[in-house]
């Protein structure tokens, strides 16, 4: 074998740049949120035991180097709990030098794992989850698509982080257009408070040709907010966020302004750079260097 078997697009968070990318399943399990392109007409599969254990080897001989794991794709915490202890005890044999498995988990995924579940998960290297809020507004939920309720989306944080897992939360700057945006900014800030995660990363919508929200904003029926609103956007989450410790990243490529902000200690500060940057004080990375 000369590499890992991957299909389709593989995604992962910024922080899993150095982490080895191991493929666990194909696809999203929800995949109909009208922002999201990256799964269109992929069926979501979980891919077979013998491809999973032959991608852990060749991890094994090849990427020592690398100290953490990711599973990919967009959902891999969906999978059934036997399975998926199975595949971290591989990677536990075959890689005892990883320090931290980390995944994408949604509300559905996590709230069907039990304490128990999720506690054996943690035992057995589970490190981080990533969770996709995108917004604390319900209307704006109902209108992506996201398919799950705001209470269920904090219940699910709490559940991570009572498991001793840490928990890195996303949301989207942008996502509630012009009319809705100060009441998505504030209800995010809110929502966030709530779920109290160890990090928070907050992306700028990027609109793909392929989705349902690149076909409304054609029709005219949704408008897309300039940088200097976006930035507004930023400042309102950021106002209504509270968290007991943790890191409030707003240095996605796909950012205007990269922010990284150590909570609580550094808030007012980086509130006092968004308010420069909206004087004119601080240049924004142009619109060619961003990306997603």
């Amino acid at each position: 074998m000369d590499g890992m078997h991957y299909e389709g697009t593989i995604i992962r968070p910024p922080s899993e740049a150095d982490s080895v990318l191991l493929q666990v399943t194909v696809g999203c399990s929800h995949n109909k949120c009208t922002f999201c392109g990256t799964y269109k007409g992929e069926r979501f599969r979980i891919k077979d035991d013998a491809t999973i254990d032959a991608d852990i080897r060749y991890a094994a001989g090849n990427l020592s180097f690398l100290h953490r794991v990711f599973l990919v794709d967009g959902d891999a915490l969906i999978i059934p709990q036997d399975r998926l202890v199975r595949i971290m005890r591989r990677i536990r044999e075959e890689m005892p030098w990883i320090r931290r498995v980390g995944l994408y988990g949604n509300a559905k995924s996590i709230l069907r794992k039990t304490p128990e579940q999720l506690a054996e998960l943690r035992e057995l290297g589970l490190g981080i989850v990533y969770q996709g809020l995108e917004s604390g507004d319900e209307q704006v939920l109902r209108e992506i698509n996201k398919g799950v309720s705001l209470d269920r989306m904090i219940q699910s944080a709490r559940r991570v982080r009572e498991a001793g897992i840490k928990l890195s939360v996303m949301a989207i700057l942008g996502l509630a257009g012009r009319e809705r945006s100060l009441v998505h900014a504030r209800a995010t800030g809110e929502a966030l408070t709530a779920m109290d995660p160890n990090y928070v990363g907050v992306l700028t919508l990027m609109v793909l040709p392929n989705t349902e929200l690149y076909a409304r904003i054609q029709r005219g029926e949704f408008e897309l907010l300039s940088s200097r609103e976006m930035l507004e956007e930023l400042r309102e989450i950021l106002r209504h966020t509270t968290m007991t410790r943790g890191l409030f990243f707003a240095n996605h490529a796909s950012n205007y302004l990269p922010l990284k902000v150590r909570m609580p200690g550094e808030k007012e500060r980086a509130l006092k750079t968004i308010d420069d940057a909206l004087q004119g004080g601080i240049h924004l990375r142009p619109e060619w260097m961003r990306g997603l």
